[in-house]
């Protein structure tokens, strides 16, 4: 940092000492959020926590964040955790930085114009009407998986409205995507220091899925280059055009592979996670669903959403952000200094990890009232108005705004006003429900519920 000599020194942000460690370390391996929850609560809007090798800079303030995630992005590349995922995922939109990023966004921004994600309303809707038909046939009183369904459903529409393509057909992709996910947040808390050769069971599930999803992009590719006619403008035909000039084939695939993997990685987790968070939490708040179940019926009818019905859908839409507000897709936005920086006062040095968590700042008692509490009304608009815009950043924020937020919205949008109008899903009595704060923010071993037809 540059300019005229300060009066005082910038404070260090407060901390645990470092005999702390041992625990926090322990804390990174098995309890995250708790982590990030015991930082908050001791140390306030910014924390410094060394753990191990790594000190985090953690803050925690919409002033902070939009610092970090807007006013001075530039500074701030990739960091922890999305660095050491690049030996799970590759290279891709999720964890490149610099030219090659800028180079990645340019090329997928065209795919999610409002006027291309509107045309994929009826995609949504077909995927939607086959949950609903899925659902009804399942034996009565037996459990559903509803993670599993929704990945299901968020790939089905993924692969027709991005690839225009059908991704069921690829067997155990959920799985492997999974798989690929786990591996991540294995190199993130073992920061990339155990070799993938070790036969750990963990890396062995992570090398079978690998190679799973290089096939499926292979197939993919064949696929799209046989096919004749397209609009021209889906990821496929976009990918293949940035990687046609490789000089390296070699370099070419496995770019063509880094960048599929995490467009399907991404694109489809999120959505499937705030879902599955949804359906969870109207099992949880009866009378949301009573409202939900109104409007639906209200507003659908009998018959198939479609783009237009979206902004009568306004208290689907609340219900939608107050979920995501609780349980935000990206639960955390890891970020490296590049160069000296003050934020709030308090130094940043240059190379210093730092962390905005969007889990933390979407239940600060500073902006939100009774924060533990599942209140869609946060989101009527005279409500959301009074809030700091950096209060409230589930897709992120800055440049590095999640690129398929809309199509993502809409999705959740539309699936759930579709299910709601015809059934209603109970939680598995006594199955505890435990977030688990992965690439994204899921629920930990599915979501086992019942499914009750209300017409």
């Amino acid at each position: 940092m540059t300019g005229p000599a300060r009066a005082r020194p910038l404070r260090v942000p407060p901390g645990p000492p470092r005999s702390a460690t041992p625990g926090l370390l322990h804390k990174l391996a098995s309890n995250r959020l708790a982590l990030m929850n015991l930082a908050a609560a001791r140390y306030g809007d910014a924390a410094r926590v060394a753990i191990g090798p790594k000190t985090l800079y953690i803050f925690n303030h919409p002033d902070y964040a939009k610092h970090v995630l807007a006013d001075n992005a530039a500074n701030y590349h990739k960091g922890i955790g999305l660095v050491q995922a690049k030996r799970a995922i590759g290279d891709g939109l999720l964890t490149s930085d610099g030219p090659r990023w800028r180079e990645q966004r340019r090329m997928i921004q065209p795919v999610f114009q409002a006027k291309r994600i509107a045309e994929q309303a009826p995609v949504i809707a077909d995927e939607a009407a086959e949950l609903v038909k899925r659902l009804r046939q399942h034996p009565a009183g037996q459990p559903v998986n509803i993670t599993e369904e929704m990945t299901g459903l968020t790939l089905g529409v993924l692969g027709r409205a991005l690839l225009e393509d059908d991704l069921s057909v690829f067997g155990g992709i959920g799985h492997s995507f999974e798989a690929v996910q786990d591996q991540a947040m294995f190199e993130m808390v073992t920061l990339s220091m155990i070799p993938m050769w070790v036969p750990l069971p963990k890396q062995l599930r992570f090398r079978k899925a690998r190679a799973h999803l290089e096939e499926v992009v292979k197939i993919l590719v064949a696929n799209k280059k046989a096919r004749a006619g397209g609009t021209g403008e889906d990821v496929m035909s976009r990918l293949i055009e940035l990687t046609r000039n490789e000089p390296d084939p070699d370099v070419g695939k496995q770019r063509m592979r880094d960048e599929l993997v995490t467009l399907l990685l991404a694109g489809h987790e999120t959505t499937a996670s705030t879902l599955s968070w949804s359906f969870y939490l109207l099992s949880e708040h009866p009378q949301v669903w009573e409202r939900l179940h109104a409007e639906a019926v209200a507003v659908l009818g009998d018959r198939t959403p479609t783009v237009d019905d979206l902004p009568q859908l306004r208290y689907t839409s609340m219900v939608i952000e107050e979920v995501m507000r609780m349980y935000p897709p990206v639960w955390i936005l890891p970020r490296l200094a590049q160069a000296d920086d003050e934020i709030g006062g308090y130094h940043v040095p240059a190379g210093a990890d730092v962390v905005v968590c969007p889990y933390l700042m979407h239940r600060h008692p500073g902006f939100w009232t009774d924060p533990e509490r599942f209140d869609p009304e946060r989101f009527a608009p005279e409500a959301s108005s009074a809030r700091p815009r950096y209060s409230y950043i589930p897709f992120g924020a800055g440049p590095r705004f999640r690129v398929g937020s809309n199509l993502g919205m809409m999705e959740a949008v539309l699936v759930l006003a579709t299910v709601v109008r015809e059934l209603r899903l109970v939680r598995q009595p006594g199955y505890r429900v435990v977030p688990e704060p992965m690439l994204s923010l899921r629920i930990k071993g599915g979501l086992p519920m019942t499914i009750h037809p209300v017409n």
